[in-house]
């Protein structure tokens, strides 16, 4: 049973992560600065679901400027250079994103079903949130790589694995090693479930904790050229 200080600091971690996730909603939808690439629609409020007003700051300073409205008001024709560290920071942000929808539509599904493999529900976990993850990491990725490059679907869809698999795998290890100390450490027994505030303010963390070891593969696979810095 979780003590309630920490049920408490779950409720305002959530709440901070809607809040985050609503703001950018209504910035790019109702005052209307509207992304040149538009799958960066849904990954900007996704990245606050889990980092809350730090996506914020983030989608201010460099989401913003990727829009129309924002160079008109600027008096600029293109968006500024962004330094190394954001073009990373971004391209991580749209791995994540598909990450973490993965891994909120996965969870939900196995908790209804009562999956487990080997009799443990984390396994089971483990496994829906990756190939959720995959899944929809690679959609993300498409949705960006192809209309940059003018791939057909097939193309598209084999350069956007290339460029996400090794970094969403990166990420998702950093949140399952988080995963495993939720489970075997921190609440061993009785196991925390998503129906818990507990458990998603912990999938916070994680997710958190996935964007910071999906770090070094983002850089690498941008210094390489197989993927486009964002």
């Amino acid at each position: 049973m979780a003590p309630d200080w920490l049920v408490v600091l779950s409720w305002c971690g959530l709440g901070m992560g809607f809040v985050s996730a609503a703001w950018i909603v209504v910035d790019v939808f109702v005052r209307r600065y509207r992304q040149l690439m538009p799958i960066m629609e849904a990954v900007w409020p996704i990245t606050g679901l889990y980092f809350g007003p730090v996506a914020v700051w983030g989608y201010r300073r460099f989401g913003r400027p990727m829009t129309r409205r924002w160079q008109t008001d600027h008096d600029r024709r293109e968006a500024p250079d962004k330094p190394h560290w954001a073009a990373v920071a971004v391209g991580v942000s749209h791995c994540g994103a598909g990450c973490t929808l993965g891994d909120i539509i996965a969870e939900f599904v196995i908790f209804a079903i009562g999956a487990t493999i080997a009799g443990r529900a984390l396994f089971a976990m483990f496994v829906g949130d990756y190939l959720a993850a995959v899944a929809l990491g690679i959609v993300f990725q498409y949705f960006a790589i192809a209309p940059m490059r003018g791939l057909g679907l097939g193309k598209g869809l084999r350069e956007a694995a290339k460029a996400d698999v090794l970094s969403l795998t990166a990420f998702e290890v950093g949140l399952f090693g988080w995963m495993a100390l939720m489970y075997y450490v921190f609440f061993p027994d009785p196991h925390l479930e998503p129906s818990s505030p507990v458990f998603w303010f912990l999938m916070q963390i994680g997710m958190v904790i996935g964007f910071f070891t999906a770090w070094p593969a983002n850089v690498w696979l941008i210094r390489s050229g197989i993927k486009d810095a964002m």
